[in-house]
């Protein structure tokens, strides 16, 4: 098994590479803390890579030797509910791996790209939705759960996450 991984910056031309990834990812790992009840509204919405996120500069993809995308993250900027910028906040983005590739550290990767770029941001705390599946993932790098939290997905469809924070210094 090749275990060569390259990090890169995302390209809008990566949507269909990603898209793969999140439809090979979501499904499979979210099954076990899901029920079918949820993951049949939820998944065609978050199984789909978000344009505007590629093209902002601020999404990471993680490659195998043979170029398949088999990890993908990144951060926009927080915003509060007042529809400022939250200042010095980053919300981590999309994060996915491929199920043959877990516990083989491309999440830890990407997850190491995206601190350092939000820290040359002046970034100095990452806010996570993270999925059920995902606590022990984001516990692991110093995130501490802070509430369970409704995401809205579309008129009518939520999606059940833990809302995780971590403060970041350079």
């Amino acid at each position: 098994m090749d275990h060569t991984l390259t990090l890169r910056r995302a390209r809008p031309a990566d949507l269909a590479a990603v898209d793969r990834l999140l439809s090979r990812s979501y499904p499979r790992l979210l099954k076990g803390d899901y029920p079918p009840s949820v993951l049949v509204t939820a998944l065609p919405i978050i199984s789909r890579a978000r344009p505007e996120l590629l093209a902002s500069g601020r999404y990471f993809l993680a490659e195998a030797e043979d170029g398949q995308v088999i990890g993908a993250g990144g951060w926009s900027a927080a915003v509060q509910s007042s529809g400022e910028v939250a200042p010095q906040t980053a919300h981590i983005r999309h994060v996915a791996v491929d199920p043959s590739r877990l516990r083989q550290g491309v999440g830890s990767a990407v997850m190491s790209e995206v601190i350092v770029d939000t820290l040359r941001h002046g970034i100095r705390w990452l806010d996570c939705m993270s999925t059920r599946t995902a606590i022990p993932f984001y516990d692991a790098l110093g995130f501490r759960v802070l509430h369970e939290v409704d995401v809205p997905l579309a008129p009518g469809i939520v999606f059940p996450a833990v809302r995780m924070m971590r403060q970041i210094s350079p």
